[in-house]
């Protein structure tokens, strides 16, 4: 028997049916994104609802950070933040870009502890987060860090890197506070950022480095794409986390955060002022957004 095309056996969850699903971004997509010359839109996501309606107002890839500590388990860091956990919130997320057909690309963060003891430790973590529906993972740090991208590309695991501000390493860095202001620690950044590149890394976040060094950083880079948060507007694309561009915080804002809802029409809408302004440059403003 024939099933009505709008009947709620043929309609996906969110109102979106299977047959509408769009082509999913890769890997090469971002290479060609960046080539052409457009931002890239990345916003995190922890759970399916949020997941799929992030997707549906066109970002382009979905952060699985492990910032869930904070605004999912109501901790005070990243350090608490288990596998486990990393892995049942991935699942989520790409259940729900999964059942609507979306395009987003998911990225999701090696906790703490799950990828410094060695890159055999490391492997095992990217696998389990693979396995949940990730397409890349994210791991924190230069230098060492680098040998253990290497190895992870070498077997098949897309990598973002993190440099700057890393949070899961705060307690070592004095707190929460720009990186790179010195000659010295800008030239550090630098060849950390060349040696993940050279080590096959596909995206870069740059978290609270000053946006003339930013900008520096990105056109130095040939073939890995910057994403920056706090890092001003040049780099090949920016994330927030999706609590503070929704304003969700009872608390002081970073700088580098933008209230999208403030004059905007629910989450979707919200969401999608978001994609545009980064799209077209108006957000961030390096005048009230960075340093």
């Amino acid at each position: 028997m024939n099933t009505p095309e709008n009947s709620p056996s043929s309609v996906a969850p969110y109102g979106l049916r299977p047959a509408e699903a769009q082509k999913k971004i890769t890997v090469q997509t971002f290479a060609d994104m960046r080539a052409r010359g457009e931002k890239i839109a990345m916003l995190t996501a922890y759970d399916a609802t949020f997941a799929a309606v992030a997707d549906a107002a066109g970002v382009d890839t979905l952060l699985v950070g492990d910032s869930l500590g904070m605004v999912c388990q109501g901790g005070n860091g990243t350090v608490g933040v288990s596998l486990e956990d990393m892995a049942y919130h991935t699942r989520c997320v790409a259940e729900g870009v999964r059942r609507t057909g979306g395009r987003s690309l998911i990225v999701a963060d090696l906790p703490f502890g799950s990828y410094q003891v060695s890159k055999e430790q490391a492997i095992t973590s990217a696998v389990a987060l693979m396995s949940a529906g990730a397409q890349m993972v994210k791991l924190e740090g230069g230098g060492w860090v680098a040998e253990t991208a290497r190895f992870l590309v070498e077997r098949g695991v897309p990598v973002c890197g993190h440099l700057g501000l890393t949070p899961q390493t705060v307690s070592s860095l004095g707190g929460f506070r720009v990186q790179g202001r010195t000659d010295e620690a800008a030239a550090r950044l630098r060849e950390d950022s060349a040696a993940l590149e050279a080590a096959g890394a596909t995206m870069l976040v740059l978290e609270m480095v000053p946006a003339a060094l930013a900008a520096s950083i990105t056109a130095d880079l040939t073939v890995c794409a910057t994403i920056g948060i706090g890092a001003g507007r040049a780099t090949a694309g920016q994330v927030l986390v999706l609590h503070d561009m929704l304003g969700i915080n009872l608390g002081r804002m970073a700088k580098f955060v933008r209230n999208f809802m403030e004059g905007g029409d629910g989450v979707k809408d919200a969401m999608e002022r978001y994609v545009r302004a980064v799209k077209d440059g108006s957000f961030p403003d390096d005048a009230k957004h960075a340093w």
